[in-house]
């Protein structure tokens, strides 16, 4: 599905952009970010509009580069390096984001 492929790619260049607005447009009214098989970090799409925009703030250098990516049917897997500031902390995150339709309805991370 390279149309779902592209949506993911898209809601990381929002996240690198920071624009939380953006981002959760993409998103059900009750997607979510959560832990791989773990605990809902933002519930609802104002709560990952709130929870990002903190973060923002917190990290205004905040920024994922996309290293791979594939598809599978309602499935997007992202393999991202994540870097909070220029030479600050790095670390690599496996995304996993889950559709409805043409819209994201949980992403998961695995660190």
């Amino acid at each position: 599905m390279p149309a779902r492929i592209a949506i993911a790619r898209q809601m990381v260049a929002h996240y690198n952009a920071q624009d939380a607005d953006a981002y959760v447009a993409l998103m059900t009214e009750d997607a979510c970010e959560a832990g791989y098989r773990g605990a809902v970090l933002r519930d609802g799409r104002e709560g990952v509009r709130s929870g990002l925009k903190a973060m923002f703030a917190q990290f205004p250098q905040n920024r994922a580069e996309i290293v791979a990516g594939q598809a599978f049917g309602e499935t997007v897997l992202l393999h991202e390096k994540v870097e909070r500031a220029p030479g600050g902390e790095a670390f690599e995150v496996m995304s996993i984001y889950s559709f409805e339709n043409d819209k994201v309805s949980r992403v998961e991370f695995i660190r």
